[in-house]
């Protein structure tokens, strides 16, 4: 699990394509002091598993789901990436829970700059906005930021200069994408509300294999 709070603002050093996908690698400083395979890493919002390590970099897989999701396969060697390690049990909870599991990609339409502020107003498809309230939580490329504003399906998000200094929001601009995440507690609400079992199609031989090992029941 991770909180959308931005450890470092690191470079893709090398892409190397595979079988069904693509191998990333990203040069990172920071977060190299307690990485090692098989930890999870938020790369852009995209939870991620660690293959490989060296003294300044690291590498991970990213297969066709990962890039078809996600804005990820959009980037080049020299791009850079917001990352964040995995929340430990004791950290301080900054930002949301963020699971790293992305549903969409939304555009950039407009970059309003404020002063050493800017105001932000992203574009997503409809189908994710019953999970989107004023002043909820969403994540953008792996910042968790909160909605100041929502027009159809439009949101709007402040940036202060700290979030456009040390992510990829200050780096990007109108027609960009974003990895969108939304709120996990309003999906967690949406399924329950909407969740009836007996228009669900069941697939009678998994129910059946179940209470079998259940119940003995043949």
């Amino acid at each position: 699990m991770f909180t959308g709070i931005v450890e470092e603002l690191a470079q893709i050093k090398s892409i190397k394509p595979r079988k069904k996908g693509i191998r990333y690698s990203i040069s990172a400083d920071f977060v190299m002091d307690d990485v090692k395979i098989g930890d999870s890493i938020s790369v852009n919002g995209v939870c991620l598993t660690i293959i490989e390590t060296k003294k300044k970099y690291f590498c991970m897989d990213l297969v066709e789901e990962t890039l078809n999701k996600s804005n990820l396969g959009e980037l080049k060697v020299g791009d850079f990436v917001n990352l964040e390690r995995a929340m430990k049990a004791t950290d301080r909870f900054g930002g949301h829970i963020v699971q790293g599991h992305v549903e969409t990609v939304g555009i950039i339409l407009e970059k309003q700059m404020q002063d050493e502020e800017a105001i932000l107003s992203v574009g997503i498809d409809p189908e994710w906005m019953r999970f989107c309230i004023p002043k909820g939580s969403i994540t953008l490329d792996g910042v968790s930021l909160t909605i100041a504003k929502i027009d159809g399906n439009i949101i709007e998000v402040a940036l202060i200069p700290h979030t456009l200094e040390n992510t990829t929001l200050g780096l990007k601009g109108k027609t960009d994408t974003l990895n969108i995440e939304t709120d996990i507690i309003g999906k967690y609400i949406d399924r329950l509300l909407s969740f009836d079992a007996d228009e669900e199609e069941i697939d009678t031989s998994i129910l059946k294999a179940i209470r079998n090992i259940q119940y003995g029941e043949s």
